[in-house]
């Protein structure tokens, strides 16, 4: 049998790939880069270890534990310190923590008597029957109210997306959310009765989930699955034609042929990808696909120029607070040796659609206004003794209202063009865990599929 092809080494496509061939599925994987991992990169340097994206992954799922153990990485893995648990949310220009529990709101600054009401109220609003797509602002205002939204939504959402609650659709940006109305007709009691299913299922819930990296960061999770599987980098590929016993995939360098295709990549790049089956296939909706630009700065302080204690996951900050960045992650305190002794680690983030235009700045620059937000936020007095900042142009796709369109076209696809597949981000989920177990879907696919 002619190997299955995967197009993209991120971790959807590295997953994908290593699941397959250990069910002795040949595959090769098709990068147009220079190396594996997508947005997953560490830099260890001078006694800091900076991730460029993500920091963690949430183990939401039993697929990720077990991508783990098949890798054999269980002696590098590290959770998240016990300390490091608490999650701030600025107010008032400064960080208050979350409360650890659903009771705990009702105690917290936070929020006003008004919002706290609106929550106990929630139970009774009765849900929406009539099939509409809402934003996710529209959704949480009618179940909760403004302040709810403006206080603690906008930022989960800036921290999860670096989106914009009135554009982002609740159905398909947090489909658990919706979810919980549809079958429940309450968020309330929707928690209550799905912790209960979840715990059947072996699901748990992001708030709830662990979270992990390893000893040198994440990138040794996707370095150790491309060093096991074929990958060919510097290889884009620009045509797909669907032949009589599988499909041929066309590369500058040359053309070979494949039993099926997975689709890993960036949705905006399906537009340069010639797809033909019995008759050319129009991706071209995808480009419509929102994809904000989000810079990266992490930066490294002496511990006594910082005067918060930084002992938590981080902050994140809603619009309606003012400041440039979206939010900072306490990366020192989440796993050991991000830093040296007597100093911390900060991990922040600008731009999304809040603030795109902060993205062209240079990398001296965003630093100047990091420092500056940090300055007031957490008490940083001293320069940076470490700074590492890294651009995605396109970072992450904004599943926004109407994004039902693209999910049918790419099911319309599959069911005409039978052994191409797509997955990824942009299809099941922005996470992590998300994009892990969209590798394991895939490739449960591709075997069901093949003959």
């Amino acid at each position: 049998m002619k190997p299955v092809a995967i197009i993209g080494a991120g971790i959807t496509g590295l997953t994908a790939a290593f699941c397959l061939k250990r069910q002795s599925i040949a595959v090769t994987v098709y990068e147009a880069g220079t190396r594996a991992g997508g947005v997953i990169q560490s830099v260890r340097r001078d006694g800091f270890l900076a991730e460029s994206g993500p920091n963690t992954i949430l183990e939401t799922a039993p697929e990720i534990g077990q991508l783990i153990r098949d890798l054999k990485l269980e002696s590098r893995q590290l959770y998240t310190s016990p300390d490091a648990e608490a999650r701030f949310v600025v107010r008032d220009r400064q960080p208050i923590a979350l409360p650890s529990s659903q009771p705990g709101i009702f105690t917290s600054p936070l929020l006003s008597l008004g919002a706290k009401l609106a929550l106990l109220r929630e139970p009774f609003v009765p849900p929406r029957r009539d099939g509409q797509e809402e934003s996710v602002a529209e959704f949480v205002t009618r179940r909760l109210n403004r302040e709810f939204l403006e206080r603690l939504i906008d930022a989960m959402v800036a921290g999860i997306y670096a989106g914009d609650t009135s554009k982002l659709s609740v159905q398909h940006a947090f489909p658990r959310l919706a979810a919980l109305e549809t079958k429940y007709g309450s968020l309330i009691k929707g928690q209550i009765k799905g912790a209960r299913e979840r715990k059947k299922t072996g699901q748990v819930s992001r708030d709830r989930a662990p979270k992990f990296s390893f000893d040198d960061g994440l990138q040794v999770l996707t370095d150790t699955l491309a060093a096991q599987v074929e990958v060919k980098y510097n290889t884009p590929v620009t045509r797909l034609a669907k032949i009589a016993d599988g499909w041929r995939v066309t590369t500058y360098t040359g053309e070979a042929d494949h039993s099926a295709v997975v689709y890993c990549g960036t949705a905006f790049r399906l537009r340069e990808l010639s797809i033909t089956s019995d008759k050319p296939l129009d991706v071209s909706l995808f480009s419509e696909i929102r994809y904000p630009p989000v810079a990266s700065v992490v930066l490294g302080f002496r511990r006594e120029d910082v005067a918060h204690p930084c002992q938590g996951f981080g902050m994140l900050i809603p619009k309606v607070e003012d400041f440039k960045i979206l939010g900072t992650i306490f990366s020192s305190a989440l796993f050991p040796n991000r830093a040296p002794a007597g100093h911390v680690l900060l991990s922040s983030y600008i731009g999304g659609e809040r603030q795109p235009g902060l993205t062209g700045l240079s990398a001296d620059e965003l630093v100047k206004i990091t420092c500056a937000d940090l300055h007031v936020l957490l008490g940083v007095n001293g320069p940076p003794v470490f700074q590492h900042t890294a651009l995605y142009p396109r970072a992450i796709p904004q599943y926004n209202v109407g994004y039902g369109k693209f999910k049918d076209r790419l099911n319309e696809i599959e069911s005409t063009a039978p052994g191409l597949f797509f997955a990824g981000h942009f299809r099941d989920g922005v996470s992590l865990g998300d994009s892990i177990t969209s590798g394991y879907t895939a490739a449960g696919r591709i075997k069901d599929f093949l003959p």
